[in-house]
């Protein structure tokens, strides 16, 4: 249940809320010498100010390809290649994108939500074959009452 929390913190940070973030290019993987490999581990990642990214690419040569993974990832920004950094302006936010946004998030809570009732009914099958093996009706009660105290804290 710790690991669905962490994985919605995790996607949380990655959706843009008007400031600019590094988080948002977590998963976005460029072609590095045949291996797809993250963008913040072939370049340095730096904000310049509320609403820009800068990326400046340890290789030179990786300009292009960097500038390609961020047009493939889709995140609704259009990098600047300069010959040297890749610029990432963040436009301003309107309410139709505002709104946008809060159904992603109301989306990926579903998904976390989804994820600790699956890992709740998996541990009570478990139980209940315990039980049918030979676990005691107490133990079998006292389990099912902790994993549902838990469960109710997490969602």
């Amino acid at each position: 249940m710790k690991k669905a929390i962490s994985h919605l913190e995790v996607e949380i940070l990655k959706i843009r809320a008007g400031k600019a973030s590094p988080q948002m290019l977590d998963g976005i993987q460029t072609e590095y010498y045949g291996a797809p490999t993250p963008i913040s581990q072939v370049s340095n990642i730096s904000i310049v100010d509320a609403r820009t990214i800068t990326i400046q690419p340890w290789e030179k040569n990786m300009l292009a390809p960097i500038e390609r993974a961020i047009m493939a990832a889709n995140i609704g920004i259009t990098p600047q290649n300069d010959g040297v950094i890749i610029k990432l302006y963040l436009p301003p936010l309107t309410e139709e994108r505002r709104k946008e946004f809060v159904k992603k998030v109301m989306a990926e809570g579903e998904h976390a939500k989804v994820a600790i009732r699956n890992i709740r009914r998996d541990n009570m099958e478990a139980i209940k074959k315990l039980q049918k093996d030979g676990m005691s009706e107490d133990l079998a009660k006292d389990a099912e009452t902790r994993i549902q105290a838990m469960t109710d804290k997490k969602s």
